[in-house]
């Protein structure tokens, strides 16, 4: 018999697939059952390593309907059950281009699935939240949890939204519910179209490297199993109705990273080509984990100088993975395992 059953949401992404591969290392007598809906950034291939396992189980559904919902929840059994909720739209390019699909997914999927976890009886609810809730900072400062919400793009409008709809669960309800707010991630299994793999995919085939604005945006970078880790954490101890950040300190301007990036790979900084900026670009985030440091006794293990030439040899050994994902060829994997 399992010692316990975590039901998580979005747990073919890249931070949620990162999460069931650091349980089934830490945690390997519990039991994961994974809820998503294999949007174009959903990827079964990252879980090869566990869908094998009697631990292990995969449901293929929506968080913004409720029979999807309910059928992930049945699979869960009638036991104690937890819920890591990971499932978002989460890139602020797309938000630009249109909204909805964020506050569906973001906003409406939320509360469908605070509904049913709440007649469920769930034990404990983990949502995982964006800095990006907070707005942009100045050239000083970090932070806390007690800095005003003041999202800038609709993808932070729609998990502030969120956030606040767990809140409320809390507060009006008593539901279990405890928020994370993270900086930005990087690590394997990334998709894509976010700063690093894109980088690194661009430069590897000698493509140019389009940089925002003059690229002096400054963020907080959390190597991915750090993030894991502070989140099964949480699970574990963190107190209901809590917000915690969750933090790497390791703030650099983007082209920094570029540039880092082009010398670990071998290539020239002529590939580096500035475009017209995203409009509401914050300037900077910058984390104060204080708290969850204090509470709970989590901070980070990997400072970036040491995660970041790890993260480029994974992509490097993983050429085929990123060319199925670039491609949408990754697909065809979940239509062999899964059926179409």
């Amino acid at each position: 018999m399992a010692e316990k059953t975590v039901l998580v949401t979005g747990g073919a992404g890249f931070i949620g697939s990162n999460f069931i591969h650091h349980l089934a290392e830490t945690r390997p007598g519990w039991r994961v059952v994974n809820l998503d809906a294999l949007t174009y950034a959903g990827n079964p291939e990252n879980l090869r390593a566990v869908e094998d396992k009697d631990t292990y189980s995969f449901v293929h559904g929506d968080i913004t309907k409720e029979e999807d919902v309910a059928s992930a929840l049945e699979a869960c059994g009638d036991g104690p059950l937890e819920v890591v909720h990971f499932a978002a739209e989460s890139h602020v390019d797309r938000s630009i281009l249109s909204g909805l699909p964020f506050v569906q997914t973001n906003v409406v999927g939320t509360q469908i699935l605070l509904d049913q976890c709440r007649a469920r009886g769930v034990e404990r609810f983990v949502h995982v939240s964006t800095d990006e809730v907070y707005g942009s900072l100045g050239d000083t400062g970090y932070f806390t949890e007690t800095t005003p919400l003041a999202p800038n793009s609709p993808y932070s409008a729609s998990k502030t939204a969120s956030d606040l709809l767990v809140r409320a669960a809390f507060h009006t309800h008593g539901f279990p519910a405890v928020t994370t707010r993270c900086s930005n991630n990087y690590g394997p299994y990334q998709f894509p179209e976010k700063l690093i793999p894109l980088m690194i995919a661009n430069a590897s085939e000698d493509k140019p490297l389009p940089v925002y604005g003059d690229g002096l945006y400054v963020r907080d970078w959390l190597y991915v199993e750090d993030h894991c880790e502070a989140i099964r954490v949480v699970l574990e101890g963190g107190r209901a109705g809590e917000v915690y950040n969750i933090g790497g300190n390791n703030e650099y301007p983007n082209l920094e990273i570029i540039r880092m990036l082009l010398a670990a790979l071998g290539k020239p900084e002529s590939l580096i080509t500035y475009v017209k900026d995203r409009p509401g670009h914050d300037r900077r985030y910058a984390i104060d984990a204080s708290k969850i440091q204090r509470e709970l006794g989590w901070q980070p293990r990997h400072t970036f100088e040491v995660a970041l030439p790890k993260t480029i040899a994974w992509y490097q050994s993983q050429v085929e993975w990123m060319q199925r994902v670039r491609s949408g060829a990754y697909r065809e994997y979940y239509d062999r395992q899964y059926g179409s």
